[in-house]
């Protein structure tokens, strides 16, 4: 499958956009959005898993003749809220809603909250349109807690308040290449492009 060397990714979010093109670091592979390869399409994320959104996404896309069209769904799974917001993270609290407001009521709704019970992971799951119509996906985890504040310049989304234990800090106050060495989408996106042959696995 290596022949195929470019890559539309369905999605308008920049930030993620960024982060893939880090991880790929391959000038031999082009990574499209949707509007630089003059596709519109709408999308309505109504799955009831990662999986199945990241699915919706390509889907919507269409398989494109020369291209991969990749699409991910991800979010913050807490513990001590029931899984909240998960797949509903970027609409959580209102899509309008800036996530340094997110955050700090996340804050306020864990700040009793013990530092046992503060488990919560970053989820991805990334599904790839084949152009014969066909469609695999892959999913990456990355483990942490809430930490007590916002914390972070890097990243995006709800970064500044995940805290990882081993590193001592939280996601977004790595630096871009050591967070997407342990990230949820990096996890993932590498696994994807293993089973496109696009890296060696």
């Amino acid at each position: 499958m290596a022949e195929v060397k470019q890559i539309i990714f369905a999605t308008e979010n920049m930030g993620k956009i960024r982060e893939i093109r880090e991880i790929i670091n391959d000038p031999g592979v082009q990574v499209l959005t949707m509007e630089e390869a003059g596709i519109r399409a709408d999308i309505e994320e109504n799955g009831k898993s990662f999986t199945e959104n990241a699915r919706i996404k390509v889907s919507a896309v269409g398989p494109r003749p020369g291209a991969y069209v990749l699409g991910d769904d991800s979010g913050l799974e807490i513990d001590f809220l029931n899984g909240e917001p998960g797949i509903y993270s970027a609409r959580y609290l209102g899509r309008e809603t800036p996530y340094s407001e997110k955050n700090r009521i996340i804050l306020e709704r864990m700040e009793q909250v013990p530092e046992d019970q503060r488990s919560a992971r970053f989820v991805c799951a990334i599904a790839a349109m084949l152009p014969d119509g066909s469609v695999i996906d892959t999913l990456g985890v990355m483990e942490g807690r809430i930490g007590h504040e916002i914390k972070g310049e890097h990243g995006f989304g709800y970064d500044p308040i995940f805290y990882l234990p081993e590193r001592g800090c939280t996601s977004a106050e790595l630096l871009p290449d050591e967070k997407n060495a342990i990230s949820h989408r990096g996890k993932a996106l590498r696994a994807m492009l293993q089973r496109l042959g696009l890296i060696d696995g």
